[in-house]
């Protein structure tokens, strides 16, 4: 056996989301032949990738019936964040990817989401950082349990220096909430908050990070427009509930980022608030606020559903208290989560894979 004969035989083995073959998308490394044995690992987009026992055992197959039907297969797994980003102008150069959180509307959960979204990538060994976008209702200090904790400043070597993020569970995170009294509400006109949102990008070291999170505010508004021309943008995850009027203002969302001069691809729409699951009943749903409204809605636009997250009493609790939901012993709602994340994570690989890479935006309005 060579290593030229296992490596065209892997050519014909398929990665099921990105369509390509294991070869050309050089997932294949460390490959090694002694004698009747071959080894090598398959280097995944994600950790928690469900098509890893499919590829393992396509793999094997591929060698046995084009190379030598007596080998021994050895067959390891690593994963890689994938990115594809263009930027010119080198803002967070150490950044892969760059998910924006967004939603019609308020009320919808939002800020739980990309708390526990973060958390969920971070549990893969993911390197994550969660910026909160939303200036005029700061929340992640709060529910990330650093509620009057202040960032440091670091010597950038310019005499300008750094924001150092606060960092909390294996998380980086900056928040107006975290850089003003409490008590003090932000009353600042639009060129302000822009102002304040590029600061967050230029003046923080945010290091090396696989995901920035960007939880951004409700609606269409200045800082999402100054998200897309401060920042690449991978890509954007709309968080909506099931009820009829989350979903019109959803629709906006939708809609805003899929005009042809913004070009951010929708990564898919996860519904929060699915259904109510009493901890005393865990096989129990009650849909509260309607059933399957996001699922239509994700059908509607042709965009995927990521993930449906339920109601229940840990998810606010975590929140209020600053130990997350992703961080108890709920194990039904962590549950819900991490196959939300996973599902993200596939979407955005493939996103990285299958569409023009990233780009800070020109947008004319």
């Amino acid at each position: 056996m060579t290593k030229e004969e296992v490596l065209k035989a892997l050519s014909n083995v398929q990665e099921p989301d990105l369509g390509k073959d294991l070869v050309t998308l050089n997932m294949i490394q460390n490959l090694e032949i002694e004698g009747n044995t071959v080894s090598f690992t398959i280097v995944l987009t994600t950790p928690a990738c469900p098509m890893k026992d499919m590829m393992r055992t396509a793999s094997e197959n591929a060698i046995k019936l084009l190379v030598n039907k007596n080998a021994e297969i050895k067959i390891d797994f690593t994963s890689k964040t994938s990115t594809n980003r263009v930027d010119a102008k080198k803002m967070l150069p150490g950044v892969k990817n760059i998910i924006a959180v967004v939603s019609g509307k308020g009320g919808v959960g939002k800020s739980t989401v990309s708390t526990n979204f973060a958390l969920a990538l971070a549990e893969t060994g993911a390197k994550v950082g969660l910026m909160d976008a939303d200036i005029y209702g700061p929340s992640q200090h709060i529910m990330m349990g650093l509620r009057g904790e202040r960032p440091m400043m670091k010597d950038d070597g310019t005499g300008k220096g750094q924001i150092v993020p606060l960092e909390k569970f294996g998380i980086k995170m900056i928040s107006i909430g975290s850089l003003i009294d409490e008590k003090q509400a932000v009353v600042w006109r639009g060129p302000m908050v822009s102002s304040a949102i590029r600061q967050f990008v230029s003046d923080v070291d945010w290091g090396e990070l696989d995901y920035l999170v960007i939880d951004m505010p409700p609606g269409t508004g200045d800082i999402h427009l100054t998200i897309v021309q401060t920042v690449p943008v991978t890509g954007v995850i709309v968080v909506t509930t099931p009820q009829l009027i989350a979903l019109a203002d959803a629709k906006k969302g939708v809609a805003m980022f899929g005009q042809a001069q913004l070009k951010v691809p929708i990564i898919g729409l996860v519904e929060n608030m699915s259904y109510f699951t009493p901890k005393e009943l865990p096989e129990n749903k009650y849909y509260i606020f309607g059933k399957n409204g996001g699922k239509n809605l994700a059908e509607e636009f042709d965009i995927p559903l990521l993930g449906q997250i339920p109601i229940v009493q840990s998810i606010r609790e975590g929140g209020d208290i600053g130990v997350p939901v992703m961080l108890s012993d709920d194990e039904i709602t962590k549950k819900s989560f991490r196959e939300f994340a996973n599902n993200a994570t596939r979407g955005i690989a493939m996103r990285n894979a299958n569409l023009p890479a990233s780009q800070i935006q020109e947008v004319l309005v």
